[in-house]
């Protein structure tokens, strides 16, 4: 009789003492993301635009060139399916490189608080004559790539990449890195036109 009044008692402590350590709130499951089925690269030459220079970009990519007349030097690569898109302006040199570069420089820093990275990539191509550097951005940061090609005398271009949904880096890493190969391969192809 002691034994079943000792079990009892053990059970409905160890009962009791499991109820009161759950809480009242449910324990939420982390946040689950979409799977991205990316699709194969293909690649199509964009020459036919009002701006001194030529370059390779994928098959999806749109190009935008809705401009006003107070921005006519602005173009932009939109890539729908992603809800990303690549913001280019073009300017000529003229008296103005350094402005220009420093320009670049500054804005890509901007985003240097919340990022975990900035990792710049020099751009050399003398055939070409296309200078600059590539900068990856790591982390919650708005932009995750940005860019700025230059033939050093007459032409300078930047480029930067944003999503139109709030930075989370570890939901955005799988579309960003695949967007970036795109903007790597426009800097290989790209030449300005004389």
């Amino acid at each position: 009789m002691r034994t079943n009044f000792l079990l009892n008692y053990t059970l409905v402590l160890a009962s009791l003492m499991l109820m009161l350590s759950c809480g009242s709130d449910p324990i939420p499951k982390p946040t689950a993301y979409y799977r991205i089925d990316l699709p194969e690269k293909e690649y199509k030459r964009i020459d036919s635009i009002p701006f001194p220079f030529s370059f390779e970009m994928a098959e999806y990519a749109k190009v935008n060139l809705k401009r006003t007349m107070k921005e006519p030097e602005f173009m932009n690569i939109d890539f729908p399916r992603y809800g990303a898109r690549l913001h280019l302006s073009y300017k000529a040199i003229d008296t103005n490189a350094n402005q220009l570069l420093e320009d670049a420089r500054s804005l890509v820093y901007k985003h240097v608080v919340k990022a975990q990275d900035i990792q710049e990539n020099l751009i050399v191509n003398p055939e070409e004559r296309v200078y600059g550097t590539y900068y990856e951005i790591a982390g919650n940061a708005a932009s995750g790539a940005q860019f700025y090609l230059t033939d050093s005398t007459n032409h300078f271009l930047r480029g930067a990449l944003y999503f139109s949904v709030e930075p989370n880096y570890d939901s955005l890493a799988p579309v960003q890195n695949f967007l970036k190969e795109d903007i790597e391969r426009m800097i290989e192809t790209f030449s300005w036109e004389y």
